[in-house]
């Protein structure tokens, strides 16, 4: 199903599993657009995974005159103060050509649309530092930084040296 939006010929939808080469050519333009290439692990099979038989995550498609230019993965997560599921955006990619267009602007506007839909206190993401682009983007749709929190992360070898912590 399309999702009309008020840009011609630019119309949204919610990625199938036919799209999975689609959405890992997005991550991976992404990711070498933020010189971190390197660190993607995904494959098309982990994607199939994660976000269509487990359906831990969704992604909108952004396509353009047919064609697909923009891409949004997010997940629903929990705010215990506000007793209400948020949306975390995990990756929002315009291509580099398509950029200055709004596209952007309304995929964020059309994911605070869904926040409301489905009573979400809040939508989130985290940004590099160092995307000051981005940043100014965002504080123009209205999103304030949280410079009062800092991101932990346990992951790899340290994940499971924690894991191995339980019930010793």
């Amino acid at each position: 199903m399309l999702i009309d939006t008020n840009l011609e010929d630019f119309k949204l939808r919610f990625a199938e599993k036919k799209d999975v080469s689609l959405i890992l050519g997005f991550i991976r333009e992404l990711a070498d657009y933020e010189d971190m290439l390197n660190e993607v692990v995904a494959t098309e099979e982990t994607l199939i995974e994660s976000l269509f038989e487990r359906k831990m995550a969704e992604v909108i498609i952004g396509e353009y005159k047919n064609n697909p230019v923009a891409f949004a993965l997010f997940f629903h997560n929990f705010s215990t103060f506000l007793g209400k599921p948020g949306i975390y955006l995990e990756d929002l990619y315009v291509k580099p050509e398509m950029r200055g267009k709004g596209m952007g602007k309304i995929i964020l506007s059309y994911l605070a649309k869904l926040s409301i839909e489905r009573n979400c206190g809040r939508l989130e993401w985290w940004c590099l530092d160092w995307n000051e682009s981005s940043i100014e983007f965002y504080k123009q749709m209205g999103a304030i930084p949280m410079d009062e929190w800092t991101v932990y992360r346990v992951s790899e070898d340290a994940l499971d040296k924690l894991a191995r912590k339980f019930g010793e």
